[in-house]
Parts: structure tokens; C-alpha cells; sequence
């Protein structure tokens, strides 16, 4: 694994990572997504960290923004054509290179900024094709804990995680 202590800021995409990439529709034709309450905890800990989080994903959907806002995550992007050109957009405006960034993606559209990024990961549901090229591969599916695994990796490379995690606990 690269360096997680050099990480300053983590994109995350969504439908594939915090879900399970199905997409449920009522009798009315109501579109519903199935989230993971573990992921938000993967939230937490990066706000713990002091690690800003941004959501990247091609869709455009208020249930994402919704989640978004519910978890107080720092930045969200929907419908995101070109994830490198808004990945570099946000770096320039914290201040960063897209090398102190860590990226969770699931699929041919993520590939070209997982290739960019200084951390990529994929959760183990994922194409060979682009688990091949990310640092690590998820043991969790997309959908179910993905992210927060990810996030509990690199806080653990970082020597970070068992200080947040006692800061949660103490914090009740």
C-alpha cells in the first residue's frame, strides 16, 4: 500500500461502492437505492481524521445528494461526466495533487482516475479488469462495507484508526 499518512483528501464513487449497484424501481416508477449504514461510519472516521470527503458519481440523483447531506460529507458531485477533470478541480481548490488523494471506485468509468490518484481501491465485486489496477481490493462487496473497509485501511496504514476508534468510544 502507498502512503497513507500523505492522503489528504478521499473520493468515493457510489453506485457500486455504497451500493450494491442495483437499482430498485416502485409500480410508480420511483427509483430507491439500498446504502449501508457501516459506510457512514467510514464518514466518521475520515471527519475524525480530519480527512475531507468528496462523493463523484455519474449519477444525478437526489437520493445520493440526500445521503450526502444526511452524513455531512464534505463535497458531492452528481452526474459527474469526468471524474479526473472534477477530481483536479477540487484538488486545485484545496490546494493539493490528485498523488495525496485516495479513490474507491467500481468500473470502467473510475478507471481513469484510479489510475491518477496517489491511493485506489475497488471493492472485490468489481471487475477483474479494474481490480487489476487499483492497490486494494476490498473483501467486502459493494454495498456492504466496501467503503468503510477502506477507509479502516488506510487510517490502520496511517496509525490512525485505533485513536479514532477510542475517541468514538470514549465519546459514547
Amino acid at each position: 500500500m502507498l502512503n497513507s499518512k500523505s492522503i489528504k483528501l478521499v473520493i468515493t464513487d457510489i453506485d457500486g461502492v455504497w451500493t450494491d449497484g442495483g437499482m430498485y424501481y416502485t409500480a410508480e416508477g420511483d427509483v430507491m437505492k439500498r446504502f449501508s449504514v457501516k459506510d457512514g461510519w467510514g464518514v466518521i472516521f475520515l471527519r475524525r481524521a480530519g480527512i475531507p470527503v468528496a462523493i463523484m458519481t455519474g449519477e444525478n440523483t437526489p437520493i445520493v445528494q440526500r445521503r450526502a447531506e444526511k452524513l455531512k460529507v464534505d463535497y458531492y458531485f452528481l452526474g459527474v461526466k469526468d471524474k479526473v477533470a472534477q477530481a483536479e478541480a477540487l484538488c486545485a481548490e484545496l490546494g493539493i495533487g490528485l498523488d495525496e488523494v485516495a479513490f474507491i471506485g467500481d468500473d470502467l468509468n473510475d478507471l481513469p482516475l484510479l489510475r491518477r490518484v496517489g491511493l485506489s481501491a475497488s471493492p472485490v465485486n468489481t471487475p477483474d479488469y479494474v481490480k487489476r489496477e487499483v492497490d486494494y481490493v476490498t473483501t467486502a462487496h459493494g454495498g456492504y462495507g466496501a467503503f468503510r473497509e477502506f477507509v479502516e485501511k488506510l487510517l490502520a496504514d496511517a496509525g490512525l484508526l485505533e485513536g479514532i476508534i477510542k475517541e468514538c468510544l470514549a465519546k459514547g
